[in-house]
């Protein structure tokens, strides 16, 4: 009887295991790739825009992660880096129905995985004293021998990681550079100039713009419609423009085209007004930009004849050969605090300088978003354009300075599903209301796209080698290169990061560092308050007898001494208050995850084999 119990109490088991692992093996197959995220930021849920990037791929591409496993065991935050990434590349290659294949790679030194990755462009970069190099880098293919690289993946640009893979995904299924129109009331190309008689070279901007994409120059006189294969649309001081050509670009941005607009109340290289035969006609010409239709409908309060100053990030120019330079508030340089390290036209970049800028506010009665992307301190001021022309010391623009306290945005992403400027139009095909959210980047200055404000061009053996100074040229193609991606490209938002930083005990150690300055402050105080006096009794004596202390003296030179003792113990005494409340704090927290958890399972556990017990006996 013993025997067969046991038999059939092992044979139970062996159903029970071989049912358990069917049930696994079929949960595997129905939920494969479902998961629920329970971060606080979602980080590892994609965003729409991605989904749809990834639902619309059509030929199968497929991705080379190089990741130098086995030679980074002593870098721990790099793995997690990697770890992170490649969690997000199985997301996408899930999420894409077969479409993309991974491949995870460890380049050995000195293998063929290694030539392999340096093949595809990707960067090694050194670590450790022994100057080994890792790789952590990205590449896709596609069906038409087409490439994209991203040569490292740089944890400190983690906000991004989803967008740039994503936007290389993205160049994996167009088969064409993307088409830029460009109309602009300023000489940025290649051309005669009939002052000198001879060629005029083109701006280093120009030579970006067409070195990467597909440049139209569109004749804004004479333009009736924006050409569908245009993926953007540049314009640069936009001066009186038809209305036909107004309306054209009304509805390129209606039907979902996006629109990178460089507008500016003093642009200081239109050629406005010049004339050989009267020189002071291109003084007092006018030299702003604006669209006053297209921006009242998008809801743009901007005035053309408002320059902003700032003279906390005013730079310093030479007015004069031999003379020191002065700081000219109309001539700003902007560094990261100014710059929105949340977007990715500007999230990288370090410092951009403008001249004699304006800027743009949301109407009242604005139903769209500005998201700025470059701004002002709050110790700016705008004032009339006129007070910024023809000054021989800008230093003058100081006179009377009154900040006004605000932050004025000189670039920023207005978005939105815009309506028509031109709601009575009854051309064919009119659109008076968009169906999906554009996104419009608008910049309120053209000088920072002169060469003179961001990088210096030199002949070398018949070449022009640019050596930039400032990221005007890297603002612009990130611009343009983001607004060329899809709508779904464009709505990926930097993301927060997978580091989680210890705030509570960042908190304490910044409360007890201030209580510390505190303490230090009163210490020197103290010293400062007992010299004063031991020389105000010094100089009371009579002359030969200056060195000897009088009772007076040695009382409140023994009375600093204690208290310098009673200050260092009480610093000391808060040194070690706040290590006992960090340790108290992890004590805590290590109770929480090891301890408690188990704790409070044992006792469910308890109380259910007690309740089990007690309604046995009472059937029984």
């Amino acid at each position: 009887m013993t025997s067969n119990k046991k038999l059939m109490t092992g044979g139970a088991l062996a159903v029970l295991a071989v049912l358990f692992v069917a049930v696994i093996l079929i949960c595997n197959s129905l939920f494969r790739g479902a998961q629920v995220d329970l971060t606080q930021n979602h980080l590892y849920t994609l965003s729409p825009g991605t989904k749809n990037i990834l639902a619309d791929i059509d030929e199968p591409i497929h991705l080379y992660l190089f990741w130098s496993d086995k030679e980074t065991h002593g870098l721990p935050q790099l793995r997690i880096y990697a770890q992170r990434v490649r969690e997000m590349l199985q997301e996408m290659a899930g999420r894409a129905h077969g479409k993309i294949k991974l491949e995870v790679i460890d380049p050995q030194p000195f293998s063929e995985d290694e030539d392999r990755a340096t093949g595809y462009g990707l960067q090694a970069v050194p670590t450790g004293e022994n100057g080994e190099k890792i790789f952590l880098g990205l590449a896709g293919t596609n069906s038409t021998n087409g490439k994209s690289v991203i040569p490292f993946l740089q944890p400190n640009k983690e906000a991004f990681l989803e967008y740039d893979v994503a936007k290389l995904i993205h160049e994996l299924t167009v088969t064409h550079k993307p088409v830029v129109g460009l109309v602009t009331g300023l000489e940025i190309g290649q051309g005669f100039d009939p002052a000198t008689r001879s060629l005029r070279d083109p701006w280093a901007i120009d030579q970006q713009l067409t070195q990467q994409f597909d440049v139209r120059q569109l004749n804004a006189a004479s333009i009736k419609s924006i050409d569908k294969d245009i993926d953007v649309l540049v314009l640069i001081q936009p001066k009186k423009l038809p209305p036909d050509a107004q309306y054209a670009i009304d509805q390129f941005v209606m039907r979902g085209g996006h629109l990178l607009v460089f507008v500016d109340p003093d642009a200081e290289t239109d050629k406005a007004g010049e004339d050989p035969n009267n020189p002071q006609a291109a003084m007092f010409a006018d030299k702003s930009s604006d669209l006053p239709v297209l921006f009242k409908a998008w809801g743009i309060d901007y005035d053309p004849h408002k320059v902003v100053l700032d003279r906390q990030h005013a730079l310093q120019i030479s007015v004069q050969p031999g003379a020191p330079p002065v700081s000219d508030p109309a001539i700003l340089g902007f560094g990261k605090r100014n710059l929105n390290g949340s977007d990715v036209v500007t999230a990288n970049l370090g410092t951009i300088n403008v001249s004699s800028a304006g800027y743009f506010a949301l109407a009242k009665d604005s139903k769209y978003t500005l998201t700025p992307l470059i701004q002002t301190g709050d110790d700016a001021m705008p004032v009339d354009s006129s007070r910024v022309k023809f000054l021989p010391d800008p230093s003058v623009l100081l006179n009377g300075y009154q900040p006004t306290h605000e932050r004025y945005v000189v670039a920023g992403r207005l978005e939105g599903k815009f309506t028509s400027a031109f709601p009575d139009r009854k051309d064919a095909g009119h659109i008076t209301q968009a169906t999906d959210k554009g996104e419009i980047i608008l910049v309120a200055d053209t000088d920072m796209l002169t060469d003179r404000l961001w990088v210096q061009v030199q002949p070398f053996f018949g070449q022009k080698i640019m050596n930039a100074f400032a990221n005007n040229g890297d603002f612009f193609i990130n611009a343009v290169d983001n607004l060329t991606g899809s709508s779904d490209l464009i709505s990926i938002r930097g993301r927060a990061t997978s580091q989680r930083p210890f705030t509570v005990v960042e908190d304490m150690k910044r409360a007890a560092e201030e209580n510390f300055r505190g303490k230090e402050q009163e210490l020197q105080q103290q010293l400062s308050d007992t010299e004063r006096k031991l020389t105000e009794l010094q100089s009371g004596k009579a002359k030969g007898s200056e060195m000897i202390l009088s009772p007076e003296q040695q009382n409140e030179l023994q009375s600093f001494l204690q208290k310098k003792v009673d200050i260092r113990r009480q610093l000391r005494e808060v040194r070690r208050n706040l290590d006992k409340d960090i340790d108290a704090l992890g004590a805590r927290l290590k109770f929480v995850n090891i301890a408690l958890m188990p704790i409070l399972i044992t006792i469910a556990a308890l109380l259910f084999a007690g309740w089990k017990r007690r309604r046995r006996r009472g059937v029984a």
